[in-house]
C-alpha cells in the first residue's frame, strides 16, 4: 500500500493483491519482463502501443537526449502517439528525419503522429518524467 494514503492503498489492494499498474509478460521459462505502466498504453487504431518502446526508438536517434511518448485524443484512432522531444545540445533534427528513423525500428502504427521540442522535460524529485503534466499540458 500507500504511506499514509488510505484512499490509494484502497484502490490498488483488491481482494488481498496490490495491483502496481504495471504491464509485464512471462516468458516460457518463467521470466517476467515489465513492459510499461498501464497507465502509459495507448490504444491507437485498436492496437496497443507500449509507449516505453517507442521511448526506446526515439533515444536511438543520434540527436536525442530524452523523449517522452503520451496518448492524445484523436477523433479518427482514439488516442494517437505524441512524442515530447528534448534533442541534445546544438543539434537539430526534423520531424520527418525522426519518422523516418523510428520506421527502421518499430511498426507503423507506433510511430508518433505528432512531435514537439522542449528544452527540458518535467521530472519529479526522483527524476521520473511526470506524464501527467505532459497530458495536461498537450491534450
Amino acid at each position: 500500500g500507500y504511506l499514509n494514503l488510505a484512499d490509494e492503498t484502497n484502490a490498488a489492494v483488491t481482494s488481498g493483491w496490490l495491483h502496481t499498474g504495471d504491464l509485464a509478460r512471462i516468458d516460457s521459462e518463467g521470466y517476467v519482463y515489465l513492459l510499461d505502466r498501464l497507465k502509459d498504453l495507448v490504444i491507437t487504431g485498436g492496437e496497443n502501443v507500449y509507449c516505453s518502446e517507442v521511448e526506446a526508438a526515439l533515444h536511438r536517434h543520434p540527436m536525442v537526449s530524452e523523449a517522452a511518448v503520451i496518448g492524445i485524443s484523436d477523433g479518427r484512432l482514439g488516442e494517437a502517439l505524441f512524442a515530447v522531444i528534448v534533442l541534445k545540445s546544438d543539434t537539430e533534427v526534423s520531424e520527418e528525419e525522426l519518422v523516418a528513423h523510428c520506421r527502421t525500428l518499430i511498426g507503423g502504427y507506433k510511430i508518433p503522429r505528432q512531435y514537439t521540442f522542449v528544452d527540458t522535460l518535467p521530472k519529479n524529485a526522483l527524476g521520473k518524467v511526470l506524464k501527467t503534466t505532459l497530458r495536461r499540458q498537450y491534450s
